[in-house]
């Protein structure tokens, strides 16, 4: 007999998340977040709370207009990042952090650190693969 799932469970189980699940949620937000784009994006919203399309694309090098349209329409769609448009000749656009993504920052910014203070191991460890 198989086991039946309640429609109560299953929306407590989304509610908590479970990233392993392949139907979970939280996979895309996972997605969103920790792609490169995703958290390049929030670091530089970190470090300057407040930055303008042209701004943020000067700031993150190698992202294509186009990415990083998209990136910040799936952040903003997961309610990490405001934005907020201007009415004025020509238009202006802002992006920044909403609560949410302040929350998440700290944790991206974390990992950042880790990976840029472990590099020359990663490199090294790397460079022993490659070798052997």
């Amino acid at each position: 007999m198989t086991p039946t799932i309640s429609a109560q469970s299953l929306l407590s189980q989304w509610e908590k998340g479970d990233v392993l699940a392949a139907e979970c949620p939280s996979r895309a937000v996972l997605q969103h977040l920790t792609n490169r784009w995703g958290t390049l994006v929030m670091l530089a919203l970190t470090a300057q709370p407040s930055l303008r399309f042209a701004q943020l694309r000067r700031r993150i090098g190698g992202v294509s207009e186009r990415m990083l349209a998209q990136t910040l329409q799936q952040l903003e769609a997961d309610g990490f990042v405001l934005r907020t448009a201007h009415a004025v000749v020509p238009p202006h656009v802002d992006y920044s952090l909403t609560p949410l993504g302040q929350e998440v920052a700290p944790h991206l910014v974390a990992l950042v650190g880790w990976i840029e203070g472990a590099l020359p191991r990663i490199l090294s460890a790397r460079a022993g693969q490659a070798a052997g």
